[in-house]
């Protein structure tokens, strides 16, 4: 008969959802559904400052560049000190960049060049953390439920997104950008207040290196070493770009002059929202043995949300098309955590991470900075039309490379050196 003294000794949560999981998960979900409602609010703020599609392109490239520039620094940095030091570092300078933002658009018609320098201290605040934050999170979790950790992660990540594109949307309409602005502003300061808490006494003291240039070089070698890591991030530097553009920029016009505005829009990507939260859930159950296979191949309905504005679809179908994307690319999520997971060295994980996301966000501020010019002289059905072929093409085009279809789930995470490529039944690179 079970007592009420061993229903206390249970744990309240799973053993892979240990302390600095927790807060990271918390955090994150903070300033996730947080940056979601800033999203939406920074490009009306333009729009409502008298701006158009070249200037709301401006300023969200002009968030980008810099993360663009700083991030391999960022990796670096962060293998190199206290990740959640680095973290709450920049917690602060997103907090900072997006409080002044706030005063400004609440204060009057903000100028085009000081929301773009505000922006911009956002993305290098993003430079130096997301290397960092995947580094710390991946070290968090240990065995073979870190599918199932990652998943749960993601979820609880999504669902702030889910409800940050409604509220977002719906702030935005009722009481202005400005007030959101600063309610992201307060989410990144009660984040970074809950990552100081990090524990990093199980990380490995780090040897001296040969300084920074030299990291950045093992970074790379880690990096170009596996056909599989470098083959989806140049896949994902294509496709992040074409949909930054579209969601960016393309998204809140047609939103503007087909769908009603901002809540219409908000919705939509509250779809989005919705379906990673589904995908993230399924992927608490579902482990595919051919990680990267299974989502690679998840990442073509993507190309569905450009297509669905450059009929424009209604507002119901675009809500659909936004939650099948969302559920199929989370498949892809997940697969992935696990696969950089399970193949790379821990000492090296923000190092590889920035790679990663440095690839992913390159081509984001040309994308988005042409997206106006693009419009003009092609007309904005054309540049949406062209955003989906190219997502569908470079997706296709990843499946040819052997390892992608080859990775396969291990129950073990054994990591050594980058090698050859695999066979159609070992991990890829020679890993374990």
């Amino acid at each position: 008969m079970t007592t009420a003294a061993d229903r206390s000794r249970r744990p309240r949560r799973p053993v892979w959802a240990g302390r600095n999981y927790s807060l990271l998960t918390a955090a994150a979900f903070l300033t996730n559904g947080g940056s979601q409602a800033a999203l939406i609010s920074s490009a009306f703020a333009v729009l409502e400052a008298g701006g158009d599609s070249g200037d709301v392109g401006l300023v969200a490239a002009a968030r980008t560049l810099p993360l663009v520039l700083f991030l391999l620094i960022g990796g670096a940095v962060a293998d190199r000190l206290p990740r959640h030091r680095v973290m709450v570092a920049a917690n602060a300078l997103n907090c900072v960049s997006q409080g002044v933002f706030a005063v400004l658009v609440l204060a009057g018609e903000p100028r085009l060049w000081q929301m773009m320098l505000l922006t911009a201290l956002g993305g290098t605040g993003q430079a130096f953390f997301s290397p960092a934050a995947e580094g710390m999170l991946l070290s968090s979790v240990h065995g073979e439920q870190a599918g199932r950790a990652f998943a749960v992660f993601r979820m609880a990540m999504q669902g702030a997104a889910l409800g940050g594109a409604a509220l977002g949307g719906a702030l935005v309409a009722a009481v202005g950008p400005g007030w959101v602005l600063a309610a992201d502003a307060a989410a990144f300061a009660v984040a970074g207040a809950l990552r100081s808490f990090l524990d990093v006494s199980h990380i490995p003291p780090r040897a001296p290196g040969a300084g920074l240039l030299a990291d950045l070089r093992e970074g790379w070698r880690e990096f170009a070493g596996r056909p599989w890591l470098w083959g989806i991030v140049t896949q994902f530097a294509v496709a992040n770009a074409v949909i930054g553009a579209a969601d960016a920029v393309y998204g809140p016009l047609v939103a503007r002059d087909h769908l009603g505005g901002a809540g219409p829009w908000g919705l939509a990507l509250a779809f989005f929202g919705a379906g990673t939260v589904g995908g993230a859930l399924l992927m608490t159950r579902w482990k595919p043995r051919r990680l990267l296979l299974a989502g690679t191949l998840c990442v073509f309905p993507m190309a569905l949300p450009a297509a669905a504005l450059a009929v424009p679809a209604p507002v119901g179908v675009l809500c659909a098309v936004m939650f099948t994307a969302g559920a199929t690319v989370e498949v892809f999520g997940v697969s992935w955590m696990t696969a950089l997971h399970q193949e790379i060295p821990e000492e090296k994980l923000s190092r590889v991470s920035a790679y990663d996301w440095f690839g992913s966000v390159a081509l984001l501020p040309v994308a988005t900075s042409l997206a106006g010019p693009a419009e003009s002289a092609f007309g904005r059905t054309a540049a949406l039309w062209g955003c989906a072929t190219l997502v569908v093409v470079v997706t296709a085009a990843v499946l040819c490379v052997p390892d992608v279809r080859r990775l396969r789930r291990r129950t073990t995470t054994v990591v050594q050196g980058a090698a050859g490529s695999a066979d159609a039944e070992s991990p890829v690179g020679g890993l374990g």
